[in-house]
């Protein structure tokens, strides 16, 4: 007989001989004790193979590898006479305790094998996921001529399942019909759930209606099939058909309707059937349970979820960790931790899920103190390298502004995969560290981790935040050359870094390609067009966003609002703030409260703008009130911008900006003591004002400057490049306007300040180094001030050069003595 099950094969015995006994160890004589007793019983001077049979079965019942070890080698030493049943039997025992080598053995040396021998082998050898065996143990089964029943069947079909190529079912629904079976339910259940797994949802269909007498099991897996295949609306209507059939749902009946229901978004739906699984007494169920669980926090309902978790019996980790991560999840973080701690006050032990569940509570509220103590927790009960807790405790140690407690976690890692690199470089860009997050994902490429959605779109927000272009560019060819080329969500993140750097043509251009645009393109467009003083474009495409199905939601209408206050449309951004609530149902927050007092304050209308404040229908917050106090800078209104910095300071104390613009304010006036005063009440309070910075890419380098800088290496070139433009404007019609420099000094030395600006440093250095034809991009971190706004347009015009600066608020394009702005920002 051919043997194939060589490899399993050894000279040992099957179960390894014990140890001589130690006569005073108590354990072994114990076990002496009960193998004479069991011996005795099978001691019989008629060999009894249903005898040898019965202690088998008892064996399997009570789990006792050992003694099933003791008959069968007590049978041997008596001739192994065994009958078929027997041999079956005993070969089932070593399938059921895991012991490969010796059911192969055992299948080898049986006189006799029938269907049931193949069977119980197969199932074996699937279980411990040796498939190639099993599938050839099935054909052998074939070829010998022994019966294909539906028994048969099943394990085949089951077989395929577990070996993740359900495709080969098809194989097996030739021969069920070929003999007849597929009108029996127990094989057309298992058909079903084949063609299932392979998405083949009307071949079910086709085998569920050829079944004669349907059991539950029949109808449960035909609604699952449709329920997991997203045909919610057909797993209703046949349970539906099942109910008026007269059959009750068993609980997984109930657990996939509930989840058709989750896919409809239908709370009204899943409450009726939680009503059914109450009536048939399945709601404290744990499946049932769960489903119920994950369907009210799906439809937005947790409250209704909690009291089906407090109806359940509580001592499954599982619905513990289910109940946590969606209260984590809806962000109602002290719901979940104070969950978590009644969770430790019970006999149920954590679990990865519950553990990183919880730390994403703390990594929302952003509590280092409490994110400490669940880490000093996951390491007591040795979690702290589980890849799911590893991650989560990267993330609040991140969020919370300790990125080497973060680093240190992510290299202790004996697995790092793509969502830990991920969470590293999310981390980097949340806290403004686009450099660093640059670098975490050049590692994360030469360690050859396939990037993904996250990857790619958080790398893209690092390059948005530093602005460089040309990080961006080479980026998006990669991108190109991944199946991210198509995703919305990584096209999102290509338009607002293409817009934030710089490039609003680039942004347009990858927002035309995008194939599924959602609410959230349209917005990073209508937002691009805003920073950039398009207008125009920016109304044409809200217009046509309103003819899409795609409804505008009140991100939609900040960037509209945005558009009409940097070019001074009064009374079509009312027109637009009105139409919100009117016409499209969205009630209006604080950020479109500041763009109106933007939006008059700019525009000089100041009284209405403080009128606007007054009917806000909350309090103000600080940034309405900073936002009237820049256009009381510009329009030189200081009792007005005198009374929006008290209100700030009495909310923020701190705030360095409302600082700066009311010293700002009062120098303008020339109200010097006042000046001096709020200067002094800054270095009391400890306040600190912000340096202003400029920053320009050159070959993927990135050159800072400050005001008055001294310390980079062209310095000289960048002086004499600063003299040349200063003789060449000035030939050209250009004055300086001393007033912006807002310090007490003579007319001459405000007149050298100005040209120490850092943003007149950059672009000294942007002509040096970019060459004739490619346009030249300075970011920069306050307001451009006057003077440098008209002395780029000068520049622009005498150098014949275009020029991209962004500032705190928005663009400007200068291009031959034009700004895009129109002298209006």
């Amino acid at each position: 007989m051919i043997r194939f099950f060589r490899r399993f094969r050894r000279k040992s015995p099957i179960f390894p001989p014990p140890p001589t006994p130690n006569p005073r160890d108590y354990a072994s004589n114990a076990a002496l004790l009960w193998l004479e007793e069991e011996i005795d019983a099978l001691r019989s001077p008629i060999f009894d193979s249903y005898a040898y049979a019965r202690s088998l079965q008892g064996c399997i019942a009570n789990g006792d590898r050992m003694r099933g070890g003791g008959v069968h080698c007590h049978a041997l030493k008596r001739g192994g006479c065994l009958d078929l049943f027997c041999w079956n039997i005993l070969l089932n025992m070593y399938v059921k305790f895991g012991v490969l080598v010796g059911a192969c053995n055992v299948f080898d040396e049986m006189p006799e094998r029938n269907m049931v021998s193949f069977v119980t082998l197969i199932q074996g050898l699937a279980d411990l996921g040796e498939f190639d065996e099993a599938v050839e143990l099935f054909r052998r089964l074939h070829s010998e001529g022994h019966e294909l029943n539906k028994f048969v069947f099943t394990t085949a079909l089951k077989l395929f399942v577990i070996m993740d190529s359900p495709e080969l079912g098809r194989h097996v629904h030739a021969g069920v019909y070929k003999l007849g079976h597929e009108k029996n339910a127990f094989v057309g259940s298992s058909l079903i759930e084949t063609y299932s797994l392979c998405g083949l949802v009307n071949e079910a269909r086709r085998v569920f209606d050829e079944i004669i007498y349907k059991d539950i099991v029949a109808w449960t897996g035909m609604v699952s099939c449709y329920a997991e295949n997203d045909w919610a609306e057909s797993a209703l209507r046949l349970f539906s058909k099942m109910r008026k059939a007269r059959l009750n749902p068993n609980n997984f009946t109930l657990t996939s309707v509930l989840k058709a229901s989750v896919s409809l978004w239908s709370l009204k739906l899943g409450k009726s059937i939680h009503g059914c699984s109450i009536k048939c007494h399945y709601e404290t169920d744990p499946y049932v349970g769960g489903a119920l669980l994950d369907m009210y926090a799906k439809c937005g309902d947790v409250e209704d979820a909690r009291l089906v978790f407090d109806i359940i019996p509580h001592n499954d980790v599982i619905l513990w960790s289910f109940m946590i991560a969606r209260y984590a999840q809806s962000n109602q973080n002290e719901e979940a931790l104070e969950l978590f701690l009644r969770m430790m006050r019970s006999s149920v032990v954590p679990n990865e899920f519950s553990l990183s569940s919880v730390l994403q509570a703390c990594a929302n509220v952003v509590s280092l103190k409490l994110g400490v103590q669940v880490h000093s927790h996951v390491v007591k009960i040795g979690y702290d390298s589980e890849i799911f807790v590893a991650n989560a405790l990267i993330d609040v140690y991140a969020k919370c502004g300790e990125m080497e407690a973060s680093l240190e976690i992510f290299s202790q890692l004996p697995h790092i995969n793509e969502v830990s690199w991920n969470t590293v470089i999310v981390g980097y860009v949340q806290l403004g560290l686009g450099e660093d997050a640059l670098k975490v994902f050049n590692q994360m490429r030469n360690a050859e981790v396939e990037g993904t959605q996250v990857t790619y779109s958080s790398t893209l927000r690092a390059c948005a935040s530093i602005a460089t272009i040309e990080q961006a560019s080479q980026l998006h060819a990669l991108i190109a050359k991944t199946p991210f080329n198509d995703d919305t969500v990584v096209s999102n993140s290509l338009i607002d870094t293409y817009a934030k750097s710089g490039s609003i043509a680039d942004a347009r251009k990858v927002f035309d390609v995008v194939k599924e645009r959602d609410v959230i393109s349209w917005n990073a467009m209508i937002s691009g067009y805003a920073i950039h003083g398009l207008a125009s474009d920016a109304l044409s495409l809200f217009d046509e966003m309103c003819k899409t199905r795609i409804k505008a939601n009140d991100v939609t209408f900040v960037g509209v609002l945005s558009v009409c206050s940097n070019i001074g449309l009064v009374q079509r951004g009312l027109s637009f703030f009105n139409s919100m609530k009117s016409v499209h149902g969205i009630e209006p927050c604080m950020e479109h409260y500041t763009c109106m007092v933007r939006l008059l304050g700019r525009s000089g209308r100041l009284n209405d703008a403080m009128k606007f404040i007054e009917e806000i229908p909350s309090e103000p917050t600080p940034m309405v009130w900073r936002a009237l106090l820049s256009a009381c800078l510009v329009h030189k209104n200081v009792e007005i911008g005198k009374l929006c910095a008290e209100k700030v300071l009495e909310i923020e104390p701190q705030d360095e900006t409302t600082y700066v613009l009311l010293s700002n304010m009062y120098a303008t006036a020339g109200i010097w003591d006042e000046v001096a005063l709020v200067r002094k009440s800054m270095r009391s309070k400890g306040v600190k004002k912000e340096p202003g910075l400029s920053w320009i890419e050159i070959l993927g380098e990135v050159h800072c400057f400050s005001v008055g800088d001294e310390s980079h290496p062209d310095m000289r070139s960048i002086k004499a490049m600063l003299e040349w433009l200063n003789i060449r404007i000035n030939r050209a019609g250009y004055v300086p306007d001393s007033s912006v420099v807002l310090h007490d000094v003579g007319e001459d030395q405000k007149t050298r300040l100005l040209w120490v600006h850092s943003e007149r440093l950059a672009l000294a250095f942007g002509l040096i180094r970019i060459p004739h034809g490619y346009p030249i991009r300075i970011m920069k971190n306050l307001r451009f001030c006057l003077d440098c706004h008209a002395a780029f347009k000068m520049v622009s015009k005498v150098v014949k050069r275009d020029i991209v600066v962004r500032d705190i608020n928005r663009f400007h394009h200068f291009a031959g003595g034009n700004c895009s702005c129109g002298d209006y920002w």
